[in-house]
């Protein structure tokens, strides 16, 4: 599936999945919070994480690597 970036300037709020899981299309990966706004991250198709880029407590910015599907 490829890369998954932030689009938005914002805070990791929650990590829902780790390094080897399994993911579906429109599963959450992370939960960002901007603006008191949560604002899920969603798989774009199936596969595995080959990596998570962030931890819960990071302030991304827009175009920041969050995680690779692979």
């Amino acid at each position: 599936m490829g890369e998954v970036r932030a689009e938005i300037v914002s805070n990791v709020w929650k990590v829902l999945v780790a390094a080897g899981d399994q993911v579906a299309e429109g599963d959450a990966l992370v939960i960002l919070e901007s603006m008191k706004m949560e604002i899920p991250v969603l798989a774009e198709g199936p596969g595995v994480v080959a990596s998570l880029d962030v931890a819960e407590g990071d302030v991304i910015q827009e175009g920041d690597l969050i995680a690779v599907i692979a």
